[in-house]
């Protein structure tokens, strides 16, 4: 076989074999005709989808012997030199290495110089978003005012990172991803031309998995085409990309669908059996149920599906589905596909994600959206039930805090701060084990001088952290210092699954390690929620207020005094009620 480093062997040589970018080629192509040939060029655009190739082509085609004409003919000496990248006239510089301002400065001592070898000096800057602000500088001056015979050309996948005054001075081309129909045909004609066995099926995937990226989807190609001797087969194209048939999910979306979690559980064990990974299954699951989505939405939705080929085939699967419940589908899997890329147990929250998606409401659409229409319509009906159920709740909260703040029950089970001042839900504890026992000393402590040193110095102690462990710094990031007592320090954290792993042994031991040595003492590390830390402090001010409240009933009451507002502030709560002179 001699189908080995496909992109290289097919890389096109001249215009008309480019795939998918007929309108720039177009362009460029009676700039050549007309003699029109700008200064400055900027190509941007997804990766592999021929920038630095179409710089390649144009520098041949205005270099050619036989021209400059609209195609380089690849015969004469100066093409076949330019192609093999022996024309020192013709460079190609990658910006991510030589990003330095010394180094452009060097590029504009070059250009001032007449070409030796060919017609026209061409420089092919790569990744030119990688340049320095310095950088940028000295080549500004360059674009502004180049020689007449010098032509930049611009390769960027982010050109929003470009200075404004660098875009100004190029003629700008946005190369678009290449079309599945363009890329398929154009691996059908490789597998063809290198006489390799290949499933349309199986080339349909691995345009899909390209991404719109030629490059990428010739190097698939090459690498399935290599391992199976050059027959590509659908099934081989999964197992070597690690992807899953639209089969299997659709077993496992029918399962979802059941709430059946003993079979989601065995379904998910068999990928792993394959040798599938957990981040990847939850990938492709997120791409399937996106697809069960656009099929459910859009008529005729054959190329708008990502790992689905057959769309047709999985119309009852997406009908089984509400509107409703795939958004809620989709938004739970990538909530939990961010997760993991921090979990030293992919596959745990894997195997979470999908028991919480079978919790989700069954039923097909319409049911499922009756009922969500159905249920606002039940709420006045118990209205006057439910508010006296909240009532009697803030009543009951009140009287136990009583009962908390002088000393008859223990202060260690219930936090004063989940206490609800008004008829209105109030914030809640977490739970009595995530809650510090010593919590208002901890109050009391989160203004003291202690604390704002604490404070002033967390950013070298957050850079210490990630200094001795990166993946202790990623968790511990999440949280926040809201108050010290004596040798420990509180944490308060937006997510608890951040705050259960900071809290495991080795983290924390990592984490005190680093306050000892940047404190200058030796601290305890305490954790809670800031939710939690949130309630604790509202209930902390509403006992200081029924406290000035109770005192200043024991002094006598102040003449201008209003009692309603004392029974407005009880009733709806400080948020809800604005006094005015």
């Amino acid at each position: 076989m001699k189908h080995i480093a496909l992109y290289r062997a097919w890389r096109p040589q001249s215009f008309g074999d480019m795939v998918g970018q007929q309108h720039i080629i177009q362009t460029l192509q009676n700039a050549i005709r007309e003699q029109r040939v700008s200064h400055a060029y900027l190509f941007s655009g997804p990766r592999g989808t021929g920038k630095t190739t179409t710089a390649k082509v144009l520098a041949k085609a205005v270099n050619c012997e036989r021209g400059p004409a609209p195609e380089p003919c690849n015969e004469c000496e100066s093409c076949r030199r330019i192609t093999a990248g022996a024309v020192m006239d013709v460079q190609e510089i990658d910006a991510a290495s030589n990003r330095g301002v010394e180094e452009i400065r060097d590029l504009r001592e070059k250009v001032k110089y007449a070409p030796t070898e060919v017609r026209q000096k061409v420089y092919i800057i790569d990744e030119v978003h990688m340049l320095t602000t310095e950088a940028f500088n000295a080549l500004l001056k360059t674009l502004e005012e180049p020689p007449p015979h010098v032509m930049f050309i611009l390769a960027t996948t982010e050109p929003h990172k470009l200075p404004a005054t660098i875009i100004s001075r190029c003629q700008r081309f946005d190369f678009r991803r290449v079309s599945l129909e363009e890329q398929t045909q154009r691996l059908a004609q490789i597998a063809q031309e290198e006489g390799m066995e290949a499933e349309n099926e199986a080339l349909q995937y691995i345009a899909r998995l390209s991404d719109g990226g030629m490059r990428d989807a010739l190097s698939i190609l090459d690498q399935i085409a290599s391992f199976t001797g050059g027959h590509v087969s659908y099934e081989q194209v999964l197992s070597m990309t690690g992807g899953i048939a639209s089969e299997q999910f659709g077993r496992l979306a029918g399962a979802i669908q059941k709430g059946d979690a003993g079979h989601v559980l065995q379904i998910v064990e068999g990928f792993m059996q394959e040798g599938k990974s957990a981040d990847k299954c939850m990938e492709n699951l997120l791409y399937y149920f996106r697809d069960l989505l656009m099929i459910q939405m859009i008529p005729n939705v054959t190329q708008l599906t990502d790992r689905v080929l057959h769309p047709e085939e999985y119309k009852e699967i997406a009908a089984s589905f509400s509107r409703q419940q795939l958004f809620h589908m989709i938004e739970t899997l990538n909530h939990y596909q961010s997760e993991m890329k921090y979990s030293s147990q992919p596959q745990t929250l894997f195997e979470v994600a999908l028991l919480k998606l079978c919790g989700i409401p069954q039923g097909a659409a319409a049911g499922y959206e009756q009922q969500q229409a159905q249920q606002p319509s039940a709420a006045p009906a118990d209205s006057a039930e439910v508010n006296q159920l909240k009532r009697q709740v803030a009543a009951l909260e009140k009287k136990l805090e009583k009962l908390i703040q002088s000393g008859s029950a223990p202060s260690s089970g219930t936090s004063s701060g989940a206490a609800a001042r008004s008829s209105q839900p109030a914030p809640r504890m977490s739970s009595a084990a995530k809650i510090p026992a010593n919590l208002d000393q901890f109050l009391a402590g989160k203004n003291s001088p202690e604390f704002v040193e604490v404070q002033r110095q967390w950013g070298q102690v957050l850079q210490g952290v990630k200094d001795e462990k990166v993946t202790v710094h990623a968790w511990f990031m999440d949280g926040d210092p809201v108050s010290v007592l004596e040798d420990a320090v509180l944490v308060a954290f937006k997510n608890n699954i951040h705050r259960e792993t900071t809290e495991k042994p080795a983290n924390k031991q990592v984490i005190e390690g680093v306050l000892h040595d940047k404190l200058g003492k030796p601290y305890h590390l305490v954790t809670m929620m800031q939710r939690d830390w949130a309630a604790a402090i509202e209930g902390a001010g509403t006992q200081q207020k029924e406290e000035l409240q109770l005192e200043h009933e024991h002094e006598g009451k102040d003449p201008d005094e209003k009692p309603w507002i004392d029974e407005a502030l009880q009733m709806f709560g400080e948020d809800l009620v604005i006094i005015k002179d």
